[in-house]
């Protein structure tokens, strides 16, 4: 049975429900990025996913008849990260959005599908989250699946060398065949153009850095209307020092080279 997920401040008439059991299947995470990445229709077998399960899995993440899938990512502060698989009779959109109790509003990423924005998040960021050893709360705790589900957002001029390595490993440890992931994930992220993609920096008084994009929600700082506390302690959670993340994810390579989900 789907547990319902209530969230007041997402003003849609519908009906949401607890997604992160989809996780468990390989299916989910190709159609996850194919849909909101690359191209839905890409045969499914070179990366190890039966075409039947790929098919059906397509098939309900974009019902409009039935409840919205809700997958969601706790970090630090008691921030969540949402995404919502936004299904209308007419169009699709995965949402992306960060939640906090005491804020009254949403924090938007951006959205994928019909109507397009984006980035939400840099690469600093997006590792930061994934990797945030936060306790509690519900949603993903797996570090891979919490980087892929939340890869759609990534924008950034200034990416690491080892970037489609990490997200390579973060595939394979999701179900993708190790021999397609590594290629998917160069195809996921593309070409990083240094004069001319998307930068972060704050800006004026508010510590929460800002998207150069101009099709970027984040063009203005997150959740514009919080707290100088609560924007503070939004921008130190998605900035942990890089030496945390490392030591989590050289956890993800020592359980990828094992063969195990964690």
């Amino acid at each position: 049975m789907s547990i319902g997920v209530h969230i007041p401040e997402y003003l849609q008439d519908c009906e949401l429900v607890a997604g992160e059991d989809l996780a468990r299947d390989p299916a989910f995470w190709l159609a996850h990025v194919l849909l909101t990445m690359g191209d839905p229709d890409d045969p499914s077998e070179p990366y190890g996913v039966d075409t039947t399960a790929y098919d059906a899995m397509v098939d309900r993440l974009g019902d409009p008849d039935q409840p919205w899938p809700v997958l969601r990512v706790c970090f630090d502060g008691g921030h969540t990260v949402h995404a919502v698989y936004a299904n209308g009779e007419d169009e699709n959109n995965v949402d992306f959005f960060i939640r906090h109790p005491r804020w009254g509003r949403l924090g938007h990423l951006g959205q994928c599908g019909a109507d397009e924005a984006g980035p939400g998040l840099s690469w600093t960021e997006l590792l930061t989250i994934a990797t945030s050893t936060q306790e509690g709360g519900e949603g993903l705790t797996n570090p891979s699946e919490r980087l892929l589900l939340l890869l759609p957002m990534l924008g950034d001029a200034d990416m690491p060398g080892d970037a489609s390595d990490t997200v390579a490993r973060a595939l394979s440890q999701c179900g993708i065949r190790a021999e397609a992931a590594r290629d998917l994930a160069a195809t996921l992220l593309g070409e990083q153009d240094p004069a001319s993609g998307p930068r972060w920096a704050p800006t004026g008084d508010n510590p929460i850095a800002v998207c150069s994009s101009p099709y970027s929600p984040r063009q203005v700082p997150l959740a514009l209307g919080i707290s100088p506390d609560q924007a503070q302690a939004l921008a130190t959670a998605l900035s942990s020092p890089a030496s945390g993340q490392a030591e989590v994810m050289e956890h993800q390579r020592d359980e990828h080279s094992t063969g195990r989900r964690s």
